[in-house]
């Protein structure tokens, strides 16, 4: 688990050129985290081999719903707008796109999270992590993680952190 959680940081480091941004990303895995961790204590589950593959399949969807939100607002505040109204009508734009993803992956582990059957108690922590961590994980994306780059993003900044990287870059200073 260490390994992925790295990766995935490095990923999204990649993605946006910015340890500022990677970060402000990336902190849906640890809300995801306690979603997960709290479905499992509601439903008397122990943390296993199964739960722990469910946490990282839990933390790309949680990195991948942040990813679309902060790219959003990163191409808004490239077209001129001020952090504030950036923040803002990204995270509208992107509501529909956050919680399509996250109910779509949500009711596709109901039936597994629900089942009795042989290789149940495989399926059931592997679908309660998913499911109650994309509940917590979505609370960040929609609420949390917009006032967080509202704070990590100043207004005086023209262009989020990477675009001034490739400016200085191509222009040689």
């Amino acid at each position: 688990m260490p390994l992925s959680l790295l990766l995935i940081f490095l990923l999204l480091f990649s993605t946006f050129n910015s340890v500022r941004q990677a970060l402000l990303v990336f902190t849906g895995v640890p809300l995801a985290a306690v979603g997960g961790v709290f479905s499992l204590l509601i439903r008397g589950m122990p943390f296993n081999i199964s739960a722990g593959v469910g946490f990282i399949a839990l933390f790309g969807v949680a990195v991948l719903n942040g990813v679309v939100v902060v790219s959003c607002i990163n191409d808004l505040r490239r077209q001129g707008r001020g952090v504030l109204d950036a923040v803002r009508e990204g995270s509208l734009v992107k509501l529909r796109t956050v919680m399509t993803t996250v109910l779509v992956a949500s009711f596709g582990f109901i039936p597994m999270a629900l089942s009795a059957g042989a290789g149940a108690e495989v399926q059931r922590p592997l679908a309660t992590v998913v499911i109650g961590g994309l509940v917590s994980s979505t609370l960040l994306t929609l609420f949390v993680l917009p006032v967080l780059y509202r704070l990590f993003e100043r207004e005086g900044r023209a262009r989020p952190e990477e675009d001034r990287v490739v400016q200085h870059g191509i222009n040689g200073g």
